[in-house]
C-alpha cells in the first residue's frame, strides 16, 4: 500500500481506547496518568508500544515524545486514526520499532507560564521523562530520544529540542505554530478573543512580547548550540494560520547557520488530513535518527 493510501485509510478508521486498556493489535496502546508534584495534579498520557515489546522482554527501545496541538489531548493518535497508520507501518515493516509517548498538555504551549503558575516545561523535563523512562523499557540516551509535535506541539518540540540538545538527538514538527512576532493586540480585544485568552494564560495578558520572543523557537534557532541535532519540519502551503511563513523563516535561519535539516512546504492546510498524509515522513525520519531501518 502506498503512503498516501495508508494515510487515507488511517483517516477513515477512528479508534476509541479507554484509559488503562490496551488496544488488541500487533502493537498496543496504554493510556495512563502520572502524578505531578510540580503541577499538583495527575497528567494523562498515552504510549504506543511496538509489536515486539511484549515478546522481547529484555530489549530496550528508542522513544519519541510526540506533543499534541492546541485543543487536542494525549489521545491524539487514537481519535485521529494515527495509531492505525503507525500500526500499519509496523506490520508492513516500513518503520523501525520505537515507543511513541503523548502527554496531555492542555493549552500550555509546553512552556512555564508567564505568571509561573503552570510549570509545564519543568513537569515534562523533570518528572514526565524520568517517570516514563523508568516505567518502560526505554534506551534512555540522547541518540535514542526524540521529540516531535503538531501545531502547538510542533512549537513545543522545536523549542524544547533547541533548548535541550543534550537530551534529544532529534526533533521533528508538522505545521509548527511559528510566528516571528505576535500580532498587534489591543487590550479591549484581548478580553473578547478566546484565542488571545488562551495565549494570555501562557504568555501574559496582554501577551508579553519579550517573554514571547525569549521562548520563540525562531529566536532560539539563531543562537542555540544545535549543530548536532537532527531536524525535520514541514508545513502546508495553505496553512490557515500562516505558519508556513514561520517555517520558511526557520529554514532560512538554519541554512544561514549551515545547520543540517530537512524542510518541506507541501500543498495542504492546517488540519488532520495534512497531518495524516505527512506523519509517515517524520516517523521515518525519527527511525533513521535512532539508527533503525
Amino acid at each position: 500500500m502506498s503512503k498516501a493510501k495508508v494515510a487515507l485509510a488511517a483517516m477513515a478508521v477512528l479508534v476509541c481506547v479507554s484509559p488503562g486498556v490496551a488496544a488488541q493489535a500487533a502493537g498496543r496502546v496504554e493510556c495512563q496518568s502520572v502524578k505531578s508534584k510540580i503541577l499538583a495534579r495527575s497528567v494523562p498520557y498515552c504510549i504506543l508500544l511496538p509489536p515486539s515489546y511484549d515478546v522481547q522482554k529484555t530489549q530496550r527501545y528508542p522513544v519519541l515524545y510526540f506533543l499534541h496541538g492546541l485543543g487536542d489531548n494525549e489521545q491524539m493518535f487514537l481519535h485521529s486514526g494515527g495509531w492505525n497508520l503507525v500500526e500499519d507501518l509496523w506490520e508492513q515493516h516500513q518503520l523501525g520499532e520505537f515507543l511513541i509517548v503523548t502527554p496531555a498538555a492542555g493549552a500550555s504551549f509546553y512552556v512555564n507560564s508567564h505568571d509561573g503558575k503552570q510549570r509545564y516545561e519543568d513537569f515534562f523535563l523533570r518528572e514526565f521523562i524520568p517517570s516514563t523512562e523508568g516505567r518502560y523499557r526505554i534506551a534512555a540516551t540522547r541518540a535514542t530520544r526524540g521529540v516531535a509535535g503538531f501545531s502547538m506541539g510542533g512549537y513545543g518540540a522545536l523549542r524544547i529540542g533547541f533548548l535541550h540538545p543534550e537530551l534529544f538527538g532529534s526533533v521533528s514538527a508538522h505545521s509548527a505554530a511559528l510566528m516571528e512576532k505576535l500580532p498587534n493586540i489591543r487590550v479591549a480585544e484581548d478580553a473578547q478573543n478566546p484565542r488571545m485568552q488562551l495565549l494570555g494564560d501562557v504568555f501574559g495578558s496582554p501577551p508579553d512580547r519579550a517573554f514571547w520572543d525569549r521562548n520563540n523557537p525562531l529566536t532560539l534557532a539563531r543562537t542555540a548550540p544545535i549543530a548536532g541535532l537532527k531536524i525535520y519540519f514541514d508545513c502546508g502551503s495553505e496553512d490557515g494560520y500562516g505558519f508556513n511563513a514561520g517555517a520558511e523563516v526557520l529554514d532560512r535561519i538554519l541554512t544561514s547557520r549551515h545547520i543540517a535539516h530537512e524542510f518541506h512546504i507541501y500543498p495542504g492546510g492546517h488540519d488532520w488530513a495534512y497531518f495524516a498524509e505527512h506523519l509517515p515522513a517524520s516517523l521515518e525520519f525519527e527511525a533513521k535518527a535512532f539508527g533503525l531501518k
